[in-house]
């Protein structure tokens, strides 16, 4: 059941679903394909698609291979439609994309930054501003991926760069220019949110928003800010070897680790919003402190720091990309250490878990192909028997490192293609 009572209310909530179609399509599905999948009839699917080409949402191309006849169309993003503006900050740099209807991604920006707060979001905010100013109306949103547990409201701790409850809007507004970020409780005075909710609960467009980005003219886009891993489940889910997966687990392996349930397509986000910390559980029976507080942390034995640290070389603080992607290119000791610790660990998550499967990325991914044998050999002898009897399988993510980007755009599309969401698009109703 849609919801819809009026002939308007329904033709909103049909453009939103064939636009999401197209969306969740790769903008590949041809104009027939949406019509039969979304079970409309040719005459329906026809005045959308020409309402949708008017407003700019849709553009249609002829498909490359057609049969006779009338060439079939494929409706993909229109040269002037909505932008997604995705970053993803790692502890040492961040990259910025513009990404349109469909998933295709503009890389525009990649900087390094000095692992502050200010150095890092302050800089992201010039450029967010800039493309905002330069993109104008199509920005329909701004997606942010951080390295770390992110709490409602947008607050993120990075415990191994000394960050605390650092509040992204903020530091992605502070700097020059027109833009300035409206709190929960600003939203919530004007009409759009509720100060008291853990996260917002005005209209679908701002669900799940840390706040609102204004600009000139008073106009704002919703920003969402979330854990890479979390965004990276996302994304693999939708695009990615998650895809129709019910029940999966979701590793990324950068200087840590991160890890995240994904059921039915959506990582599951705790009741804080700071879940996907499973690089945080002792699973692996060590002791060695954490950054976090905690002690014998998975992360700590995974990723690009345990490489550099069996390499007898510095680690910590979000610096050593480089020398560590040599220790996993040239080390087959540390690789295989860090490639036991991970099967060790995946084995305890598949016991209380059941997933169907368990998908790499980041470094996860080059672990996976360098030791693949050693790490299903070290989760073996820790699964139940019942597990082992059909264990899930175990893969490297389709989106390697891209993942966390594209799960920022995920969640700004999420957003937009509501009926909702569409009715801001050029101030124009549903």
């Amino acid at each position: 059941m849609n919801g819809a009572t009026t002939s308007g209310e329904l033709r909103a909530h049909n453009r939103a679903r064939l636009l999401r179609a197209v969306h969740e399509g790769g903008a590949t599905l041809t104009r027939s394909q949406l019509t039969r999948d979304l079970g409309l009839a040719r005459g329906t699917a026809s005045v959308l698609v020409a309402g949708l080409l008017e407003d700019e949402l849709l553009h249609e191309e002829p498909a490359r291979e057609h049969a006779r006849g009338r060439p079939t169309q494929v409706p993909g993003p229109h040269p002037h439609g909505p932008v997604a503006l995705a970053a993803d900050v790692r502890e040492d740099a961040w990259e910025l994309a513009a990404c349109e209807l469909g998933g295709r991604v503009t890389v525009l920006a990649v900087r390094p930054h000095d692992g502050t707060p200010e150095g890092a979001l302050g800089t992201l905010g010039e450029a967010l501003a800039a493309e905002r100013e330069r993109l104008g109306h199509r920005v329909v949103g701004v997606g942010v991926a951080l390295a770390g547990p992110v709490r409602h409201g947008g607050l993120v701790d990075i415990a191994h760069l000394s960050w605390h409850a650092v509040d992204v809007p903020h530091l992605l507004t502070a700097g020059p220019g027109p833009a300035d970020a409206l709190t929960l409780s600003e939203l919530a005075e004007s009409g759009h949110g509720s100060a008291d909710a853990p996260r917002p609960s005005g209209p679908p467009s701002l669900r799940g928003a840390a706040a609102v980005l204004g600009g000139g003219g008073g106009r704002g886009v919703p920003l969402f800010v979330g854990n890479d891993t979390a965004f990276a489940a996302l994304a693999e889910a939708r695009r990615g070897r998650l895809r129709g997966v019910r029940v999966g687990l979701h590793l990324h392996v950068d200087f840590d680790l991160g890890g995240v349930l994904v059921v039915d397509g959506r990582p599951l986000g705790g009741a804080a919003g700071s879940g996907a910390e499973f690089g945080h559980m002792p699973l692996t029976g060590g002791e060695r402190p954490c950054p976090c507080g905690a002690l014998g942390c998975w992360s700590t034995e995974v990723g690009a720091n345990a490489l550099l640290r069996h390499a007898g070389l510095a680690h910590g603080g979000g610096r050593g990309r480089e020398q560590a992607e040599r220790v996993l290119a040239t080390s087959s000791k540390a690789v295989a250490a860090n490639a036991r610790a991970l099967g060790r660990g995946i084995a305890a998550l598949v016991n209380a878990h059941d997933p169907e499967a368990v998908t790499l990325s980041g470094h996860g991914v080059e672990l996976y192909e360098r030791a693949g044998e050693t790490l299903r050999a070290a989760a073996e002898p820790y699964l139940m028997a019942i597990r082992r009897e059909a264990p899930p399988r175990i893969e490297s993510s389709a989106l390697g490192w891209r993942g966390a980007l594209l799960g920022a755009m995920e969640s700004v599309f999420d957003a937009f293609l509501t009926p909702e969401g569409l009715g801001g698009w050029r101030g124009s109703p549903p």
